[in-house]
């Protein structure tokens, strides 16, 4: 076999949609534990309009950590969620909330294979309300 790498990228893109905005919503949830030991939802967004729809825009994680609450109460808000005072929440009662989503390539290097990969993330305030979402819930 003859074959020329001289224009193969050294990187695994797994990007499904380009950066940008989006409007999203919570197409999946996943519960985990985080390797520090607190709880951690993981969220699927998918694209809800235009020539991406259907598409999922990226995974995001909600770590609910001392440190993290801050971004989680963040999130919930984006989404629709009161976050006033104490409250009893499921991860599947976020699926199907929308919010205005913003995308951004990361690239990180696999420290077992050393493969090089780029995917797409959200920014620490990466999220808004999603306007059409919130005219549905009024």
């Amino acid at each position: 076999m003859n074959v020329d790498f001289t224009n193969v990228a050294d990187i695994e893109d797994l990007r499904a949609v380009p950066e940008g905005e989006y409007r999203c919503r919570v197409a999946e949830t996943r519960e985990s534990e985080s390797p520090a030991g607190h709880t951690r939802w993981g969220l699927r967004w998918e694209i809800l309009d235009g020539e991406w729809q259907g598409r999922t825009a990226c995974w995001d994680s909600l770590h609910w950590s001392e440190r993290g609450l801050s971004r989680v109460k963040f999130v919930l808000e984006a989404i629709g969620i009161p976050t006033g005072g104490e409250m009893e929440l499921k991860a599947v009662q976020l699926e199907g909330k929308t919010a205005i989503v913003q995308i951004a390539p990361e690239e990180r290097e696999d420290t077992v294979t050393g493969v090089r990969r780029v995917s797409n993330r959200v920014p620490f305030a990466g999220y808004s309300l999603d306007p059409k979402g919130a005219k549905a819930k009024a």
